[in-house]
């Protein structure tokens, strides 16, 4: 991407952006945590189902890992591993300059059933942070 990695860092996580690059996977996408390492995060689609999950690791503009702890099912959840099959997962992103861009790498475990709906909406997202990322030449 034709952006640093503080912006795209900073699309990837704001507030207004992420709900606008993560809208392939639901149109309503939203996250609620502060992105702090050891912090819960809430990723829903705004009508109660999505995934809570844990930031394991957050190294600014460079990092960040989550691992998704159990599904979010109309709002309440669900955390019995022998039926949640994203229990577990880690989600890894990371962030590389080479030459004033930035090269993001995405790391996702991901189950045999959902590989091809992954394999459909991650490039959608993928084009929208890059978007996102060159739209502006400022940092923030």
């Amino acid at each position: 991407m034709d952006a640093s990695p503080k912006k795209v860092w900073n699309v990837l996580l704001g507030t207004d952006t992420y709900p606008q690059w993560t809208s392939p996977f639901s149109p309503s996408s939203q996250v609620t945590t502060d992105w702090q390492q050891g912090s819960k995060a809430i990723f829903h689609d705004g009508s109660g189902q999505g995934m809570v999950s844990e930031i394991v690791i957050n190294r600014p503009y460079e990092y960040l890992s989550i691992r998704h702890l159990s599904s979010l099912k109309e709002g309440e959840q669900h955390d019995d591993n022998t039926i949640d099959s994203w229990a577990g997962a880690m989600e890894n992103y990371t962030l590389q300059q080479t030459g004033g861009k930035t090269k993001l790498l995405i790391e996702l475990d991901v189950t045999d059933e959902f590989v091809e709906e992954m394999n459909t909406m991650w490039p959608k997202a993928l084009n929208k942070v890059k978007e996102l990322s060159e739209a502006s030449h400022s940092d923030t």
